[in-house]
């Protein structure tokens, strides 16, 4: 059985529970992060609880907690469980609210540790269906508890057979996916957009790996360039790299994973072999992805 931190607390994970006045609870006023580790370390911490706080910070959501303290309280947490990999979930929430709907800065901190799922060799084989949705993130850049619009599209793309959906703006810029980012290559050039999206870490540390290896853009891209692609794969932090095949009933490339896309899967497997065997260095860890990606 998994043993959360639940404000101040570490309990079994069935025994854990919030208050019915949390704000997270009464008004989806929260927000999170999602991590995972390889060898039993986390991934890319620091860069995780930067976005953590830069989340509560677009949203006015008042933080207790310095990074330092959160990274102990994460090590404690993982370290009162026994999964081989698992997924680190951190959850700031509003805390209570005597009207239901004034925060009064008390917020709560969750830690939930559970194993990482075991997701399908043939997506990274052979690739893998998405579809493209008409929707718009409701707060860009902030990583809210708010997935009714991610559950709805991610519900339509199981209906048709896919993984993931992709968001487009009513415009036709495609912007990212429900729990993703997106990267397409026209030829040899690897473009991702980069406005109005939530990005990624995974994201960060593909763009790191790209820079010597191809001309990178980060820019829009419209629903038309989308499906004249030669390539396309989206990332996350579950995922890793995953290319895409097909959108809605179009077929990418030659409808296989593509050299570019491979090319890219092979240094992203070395960047988490680093990660678990880092080269020695000032302060023992692994250099943070670029911040400016």
């Amino acid at each position: 059985m998994a043993t959360y931190y639940i404000n101040g607390e570490f309990v079994p994970a069935e025994d854990a529970c919030l208050p019915v006045n949390d704000l997270a609870i009464l008004r989806g006023f929260a927000v999170f992060e999602l991590l995972r580790t390889y060898g039993g370390k986390p991934f890319f911490l620091e860069a995780h609880l930067e976005r953590l706080e830069n989340s509560a910070r677009q949203i006015g959501l008042h933080l207790s907690w310095s990074r330092e303290r959160l990274a102990e309280i994460v090590a404690q947490t993982l370290d009162r469980n026994a999964f081989a990999e698992a997924n680190i979930r951190i959850v700031v929430t509003g805390g209570p609210s005597a009207d239901f709907t004034t925060p009064e800065n008390k917020p709560r901190l969750l830690v939930l540790i559970s194993p990482l799922p075991e997701l399908p060799a043939r997506w990274y084989r052979d690739g893998v269906k998405v579809i493209t949705r008409v929707t718009e993130r409701p707060i860009t850049g902030a990583k809210s508890i708010n997935y009714i619009p991610a559950t709805m599209a991610l519900e339509a793309a199981r209906r048709q057979g896919a993984i993931e959906a992709l968001y487009v703006t009513r415009d036709g810029r495609v912007q990212e996916g429900t729990t993703s980012n997106l990267f397409i290559f026209n030829g040899q050039t690897l473009v991702t957009p980069g406005q109005e999206i939530l990005p990624g870490i995974t994201r960060r540390v593909i763009l790191d790996l790209a820079a010597p290896l191809f001309p990178v853009q980060i820019r829009d891209i419209q629903a038309k360039e989308l499906l004249r692609a030669s390539e396309v794969f989206i990332t996350g932090t579950n995922k890793g790299l995953v290319p895409v095949v097909q959108i809605d009933d179009h077929i990418i490339g030659t409808g296989s994973p593509g050299e570019n896309t491979r090319k890219l899967m092979a240094a992203l497997r070395e960047r988490t072999a680093r990660h678990l065997h880092p080269d020695p260095a000032p302060g023992g860890e692994e250099p943070a992805p670029e911040a400016s990606a």
